[in-house]
């Protein structure tokens, strides 16, 4: 795994934050650890990874990244509970992308779900 720096924006390298999550070593332990994780998968171009922690009931059956979008930035603005002992989750981000189109700020706040010891993106409202 690459000592580069995580795109997730911790200030981590890639191999000591959403590294070992996206390579299935383990488990994001929190919402907002998923939520990194995520951004870093579309950051990578990972789409396996958006797929496996997309909740199935909410999943689309096809993902299909913009390859001319590169994704630079994530800020998280607020958490709502997504800790250890939590069964449900909210975060609120900003990720910047820049595109040919320029540069742009997708703002959304995702629902998470924890079933079975594991995290799942739920849903967002983008806004």
């Amino acid at each position: 795994m690459s000592s580069e720096r995580c795109p997730c924006t911790s200030g981590l390298p890639l191999e000591d934050c959403c590294g070992p999550v996206l390579a299935g070593d383990r488990p994001a332990p929190t919402a907002v650890a998923l939520m990194r994780s995520r951004f870093t998968a579309f950051a990578l171009g990972d789409v396996d990874h958006l797929r496996a922690s997309w909740h199935p009931t909410t999943r689309p059956d096809r993902l299909d990244l913009d390859p001319g979008t590169r994704w630079y930035r994530l800020d998280i603005e607020s958490v709502s509970a997504g800790g250890l002992l939590d069964s449900s989750g909210e975060v609120v981000f900003r990720a910047h992308h820049r595109s040919a189109d320029g540069r742009g700020v997708l703002s959304e706040r995702s629902r998470f779900v924890r079933e079975h010891g594991r995290w799942f993106y739920l849903d967002g409202v983008v806004g």
